[in-house]
């Protein structure tokens, strides 16, 4: 499948440059939530709607259930951005993201993984939720280039 002509694939371009520079500041080894706060800074920075620590329902029985679910950040309504600061991704958070986008009726999300050396190495775009074909994890490199 071809993702280059997808309308998100500028806005995570946006969306991962704010996060290397983000990157280059700091570099690893922080806590989770001290990227996401200078990541919501960068977004802004570039006028973009963030939604942080979004509350994410879940639909059952046509019943909403707040079970504590959040995103962590949501990115002109169409974007779901997972901050990660870990030793590596496991299949778990692959399993988290690909969640969320089912919840939010979302087709691409990031995991961003900052406790890398380089940034590029930590980065996972997700196409996947309702709707969409099959999840499939795609090269970072095809979008940052």
């Amino acid at each position: 499948m071809d993702f280059t002509n997808w309308p998100e694939v500028e806005l995570t371009k946006k969306i991962i440059g704010a996060a290397i520079k983000v990157h280059r500041e700091l570099g690893p080894g922080l806590l989770e939530s001290a990227y996401e706060a200078c990541l919501v800074c960068e977004l802004k920075y570039v006028r973009l709607k963030i939604e942080c620590q979004k509350p994410l329902p879940i639909l059952y029985r046509n019943i909403k259930l707040d079970c504590g679910y959040r995103l962590d950040l949501m990115v002109e309504d169409k974007i779901i951005v997972e901050v990660k600061s870990v030793a590596d991704f496991s299949p778990i958070h692959e399993a988290q993201l690909l969640s969320y986008l089912k919840l939010a009726n979302c087709h691409i999300g990031l995991l961003i993984n900052f406790n890398v050396k380089i940034l590029k190495d930590g980065i996972r775009r997700i196409a996947g939720g309702a709707g969409a074909s099959p999840a499939s994890v795609l090269s970072v490199f095809s979008v940052v280039e």
